[in-house]
């Protein structure tokens, strides 16, 4: 996915406060996604590649919002938040094997085919729950601390600006990004003691 004539801007942390501290003024109100273990991220080097592939197949629609997400070169996992029939529902998809069973009170099953299971829920509460049930949270990230969640259609398109031009030794373990209309941002954390905190912002140019 090209994304032509876009501004780019990258700085370096020593201090995991510094770095975050920056991440959040830059952020603002805009719709963000948090790693659930910030010590190990979230690593995005199969991210686009799996965004791709459930496009493909229709799993994840460019209109959802995406709560939460593990997105890995073999499986991808995640609730995401969808009108149907005018109605709000959030719903989690994720490979059928790892898909624990659902409590009839929180949700119902939307569709089970061999690769993948889906269920449906009322409560953005109990799917992100049953999320970290199914992935005890490896490597996932949760939309935290924005009024919105990241619509998707965004999401993969800043991630594309990112990597069309990667800047060299970069972890790319996800601590925290920021996905908007007009730009986005994600902070990396550092892959070895001693490596910087990374934070990358890709823009419309102004």
């Amino acid at each position: 996915m090209t994304v032509p004539d876009i501004s780019r801007s990258t700085h370096t942390w020593a201090d995991r406060g510094e770095a975050l501290g920056y991440f959040f003024q830059r952020a603002g109100e805009a719709p963000r996604l948090v790693a659930y273990d910030s010590e190990m991220g979230c690593p995005l080097h199969n991210a686009l590649a799996a965004v791709e592939w459930t496009l493909a197949v229709g799993i994840l629609n460019e209109s959802d919002l995406i709560h939460a997400a593990r997105l890995s070169g073999e499986a991808a996992a995640a609730v995401v938040e969808r009108r149907s029939d005018g109605r709000q529902q959030f719903a989690y998809l994720g490979p059928r094997i790892d898909a624990p069973p659902v409590d009839p009170f929180e949700g119902s099953i939307l569709y089970d085919e061999p690769g993948v299971r889906a269920y449906g829920f009322a409560q953005r509460a109990h799917a992100v729950a049953h999320f970290l049930r199914a992935t005890q949270g490896v490597g996932g990230v949760i939309s935290l601390l924005s009024r919105r969640a990241p619509e998707l259609l965004h999401v993969r398109r800043w991630l594309s600006a990112l990597f069309e031009d990667p800047a060299p030794e970069i972890s790319n373990l996800l601590l925290a990004g920021w996905f908007a209309t007009s730009g986005g941002g994600v902070l990396f954390a550092p892959a070895h003691p001693g490596d910087p905190y990374v934070y990358q912002e890709v823009g419309a140019p102004d």
